[in-house]
């Protein structure tokens, strides 16, 4: 057993998956509709932001929270922005099935709080 070809196995798996297919179709939708897309892309940038200053520790800028939960809001109002972030959180969700499975098998741990 080549672990190559299983990787290559595992990857075909997960474009084969319903989560993966729900969230490509999606995207696509959403990349079509530009003012959408760019909305998309500043609630992910705000996410990613305190994301990053919550793993070094640091406090949580009421700023920043406020401003991603307002985006949020105004997005959330768009039924197919709305399905795109259902659709992301379900394939994330998977993905991070998919790594904590690998990390146990390899007693590596969580390989999802690695990639963080």
């Amino acid at each position: 057993m080549n672990v190559y070809d299983q990787a290559h196995g595992l990857a075909q798996a997960i474009r084969s998956s319903q989560e993966f297919i729900q969230y490509d179709a999606l995207k696509k939708q959403v990349d079509e509709n530009p003012q959408l897309a760019e909305m998309v892309k500043e609630v992910q940038a705000k996410q990613f932001e305190m994301q990053a200053k919550q793993m070094m520790g640091e406090q949580m800028d009421q700023d920043i929270m406020s401003q991603a939960q307002q985006l949020y809001s105004i997005m959330m109002r768009d039924p197919l922005a709305m399905q795109f972030m259902e659709a992301q959180m379900r394939f994330s969700l998977m993905m991070n099935d998919v790594y904590k499975i690998i990390g146990e098998a390899v007693g590596i741990g969580d390989m999802a709080d690695m990639l963080k």
